[in-house]
């Protein structure tokens, strides 16, 4: 989901700025929130790990320049069933900003509107969690359904928000909608895969009784809510 070079340019790319502060506002919120219902060492560790994770995802594994942006495989639902929604948003943001400054500079005058991108779907995410997921479900026993709703929600916000920067920065021509198209399609494969990976590991994570409680993964993870 790295916006093209180009896409966003000249005085209209400050409205990047103001999306991306708004999502670091909102980041700090929800930082905020699990400092008051965790010790701040759960939180550092869990950012650590999630940004680690970022980093490797979007350097390690495979990603294709497809029409305005590229396909990658963010698994930012995974993030946030095992790690929750603030570690996920601070790995994303600083995995996101660590891959600009050590290995695509070029990227980084699109920094704001690919965190946005990145963020505002995982707060969407965050929001249909505590709808779809019953107070006394751990994450652990999620169904399928569940995951694929999930995952779903995090990869359609992806490609909205890559639509929106796509339309507001070059129009609606032909050749604009065809590129955008071609990549809201190309990601339909990642729709495929995500909700079966995060079983996965759910799955694995349900074995692991020694991470009940631990301070490495979200409560919920283990523990009914």
């Amino acid at each position: 989901m790295h916006i093209e070079p180009g896409v966003v340019d000249g005085a209209k790319i400050t409205l990047s700025y103001a999306t991306a502060a708004g999502a670091g506002i909102y980041t700090l919120g929800l930082a905020w929130q699990t400092l008051r219902q965790r010790r701040a060492l759960s939180l550092a560790a869990r950012g650590t790990l999630t940004t680690a994770l970022v980093f490797s995802f979007f350097q390690v594994l495979p990603h294709y320049p497809v029409g305005v942006s590229e396909v990658h495989l963010i698994l930012g639902s995974t993030l946030f069933l095992l790690f929750g929604a603030a570690p996920a948003a601070i790995g994303l943001g600083l995995g996101l900003l660590l891959q600009g400054i050590f290995f695509v500079p070029t990227d980084l005058p699109q920094y704001g509107m690919n965190v946005t991108t990145l963020l505002v779907p995982l707060f969407g995410l965050q929001a249909l969690a505590k709808r779809i997921v019953a107070p006394g479900t751990a994450y652990v026993d999620l169904r399928y359904s569940q995951a694929l709703m999930m995952s779903t929600t995090y990869q359609a916000g992806i490609v909205a928000w890559v639509a929106f920067w796509a339309f507001y920065g070059q129009g609606f021509g032909a050749h604009n909608i065809a590129a955008v198209t071609s990549f809201g399609a190309a990601y339909l494969l990642v729709i495929v895969f995500e909700p079966a990976f995060d079983l996965a590991v759910l799955g694995a994570a349900k074995s692991l009784k020694g991470l009940r409680g631990s301070l490495l993964v979200e409560r919920r993870l283990h523990q009914a809510a």
